[in-house]
């Protein structure tokens, strides 16, 4: 998978965040998007993810020279956020299968695989409304990592995780992301100390 950025711009009412962003995101690569706290970094993996529109120039997506269509880009695009909500109401298992009908987990890794290699097999059948903090993350890290999808967008993967977690979290990166793409938003080394390139979002104030 390919994205283009091309002399992007983003503002927020009058305030432009940032403005001629150029750069090509391509599979098999790891990128770092990375600056202050509220600079922007946020704004721009959701353009990438297709989630945020933009004010001046041109994003593209496309898989072997073909386009994707704006309302296809979300099958492309696996996405982990601390402000992504999960179904707490749901256990584990239950989230994982209705997650699955619409996005497929990699081939053939299957649930008890999944909850097991994110270390919550024990708690698969507990409501997620009971985990802990630390929990939840990994069950959005899951999510995100394991659906077949060739772009994997994460913005700050490691909040609420302990080392063991963060750990965790660099082991599936190596394990499952090797040729996809991946994106990480993120000001902390930990979470993106794999990627071989990094984009400086002041660069574009």
């Amino acid at each position: 998978m390919t994205i283009q950025l091309h002399n992007v711009a983003k503002r927020y009412n009058r305030d432009w965040i940032f403005r001629g962003v150029t750069c090509d995101f391509k599979s098999g690569s790891h990128y770092a998007i990375t600056g202050p706290n509220g600079s922007g970094k946020s704004t721009l993996l959701q353009i990438l993810g297709g989630a945020v529109t933009i004010n001046e120039g041109d994003c593209t997506f496309s898989i072997n020279g073909q386009a994707i269509k704006p309302e296809k880009i979300y099958r492309h695009i696996s996405f982990c956020a601390p402000y992504l909500e999960l179904i707490e109401e749901f256990t584990l298992s239950e989230f994982l299968v209705f997650h699955q009908s619409f996005k497929p987990f990699l081939n053939p890794f299957d649930i008890d695989f999944i909850a097991e290699a994110v270390q919550l097999k024990h708690a698969k059948h507990k409501k997620i409304n009971e985990y802990s903090s630390g929990m939840k993350q990994r069950v959005k890290l899951a999510q995100c990592i394991f659906s077949d999808t060739p772009a994997v967008m994460l913005d700050e993967p490691c909040t609420n995780l302990d080392a063991a977690g963060i750990a965790l979290y660099n082991d599936l990166i190596q394990k499952y992301c090797g040729n996809r793409l991946v994106i990480v938003s993120s000001n902390d080394p930990q979470e993106y100390g794999f990627c071989n390139e990094s984009i400086d979002i002041m660069a574009y104030k």
